[in-house]
């Protein structure tokens, strides 16, 4: 099943691709688009990728979380126009346990952040775009997590 899509995310069944009768926690993220970033009123998201890149990727992360936890993971991953309030990313992590559902979750999100070639440009308010470096969120949410 591809990584990538333009459709809406359905929670639900990236939650029904991970279930099972043995797996008795599932964690899930699911990013959504803020309105303001750095100050600024954001009006929407644009995300691209290199997607035969960022497919593989994706596979990785998910075959390094299973091979590291006795977990099963599903990442869904917004490309094309993005309102505020939609989500754009979303991941869900089943284990026996739920600490290694939530350490499998936390770990797929910051990797697929830090190392899947998918760029996101803004439209603000004011009538200007930019595009936003995919890993200095992870840089920062690394430095965040070591502090804590």
């Amino acid at each position: 099943m591809p990584f990538l899509t333009e459709d809406a995310l359905d929670l639900p069944r990236l939650v029904a691709q991970v279930a099972a009768p043995e797996r008795g926690g599932i964690a899930t993220f699911l990013g959504l688009v803020r309105n303001h970033n750095r100050g600024r009123e954001v009006l929407r998201l644009d995300y691209s990728a290199y997607g035969a890149m960022a497919e593989e990727e994706c596979g990785r992360i998910v075959a390094e979380a299973e091979s590291r936890w006795p977990v099963r993971v599903a990442i869904a991953h917004r490309l094309g126009r993005v309102e505020i309030g939609e989500a754009s990313v979303g991941v869900a992590a089943a284990a026996a346990h739920r600490s290694d559902a939530f350490e499998a979750c936390r770990y797929v999100t910051e990797e697929l952040k830090r190392r899947v070639p998918i760029w996101k440009r803004e439209f603000f308010a004011d009538g200007t775009e930019a595009w936003v470096d995919p890993t200095a969120a992870a840089r920062t949410a690394s430095v965040e997590a070591r502090r804590q």
